[in-house]
């Protein structure tokens, strides 16, 4: 079964914390979470993944009566943003539930997870 693993941070406190970091350090943190993907992805269980840009960079689009709306970034009052994305494919949601866990992130934000639904390949006539 696939999983949608969401990562959480608050994006401000986080660059902030980011940019007081020495380039060693920055190093090391960068370096945990190429850790976490290369052993992800030699479990099996990796499908896909990527970092986002900042909220800042993002566009919200709506429809109404028919015309595009676009705002800037996500209309959302929350202390924490999407920052990246992982999909697994695993056994069980306890699995899907320990890779999430084993993220570097935390304990600095949170992890969502979120199974993804299965459509049948055809879709009836």
């Amino acid at each position: 079964m696939q999983y949608l693993l969401l990562i959480y941070q608050d994006e401000r406190a986080q660059g902030e914390a980011w940019e007081r970091l020495s380039e060693e350090e920055q190093n090391s943190t960068m370096g945990a979470w190429y850790g976490y993907t290369e052993e992800l992805q030699k479990s099996g269980a990796h499908v896909a993944g990527e970092a986002l840009q900042p909220t800042g960079t993002a566009k919200t689009v709506r429809v109404s009566e028919g015309e595009r709306l676009v705002t800037d970034g996500p209309f959302a009052e929350t202390k924490e943003q999407l920052g990246g994305y992982y999909v697994v494919d695993v056994d069980s949601e306890e699995q899907a539930l320990d890779w999430a866990a084993r993220m570097p992130s935390l304990p600095n934000g949170s992890v969502e997870v979120r199974p993804i639904m299965v459509f049948p390949a055809e879709l009836p006539a």
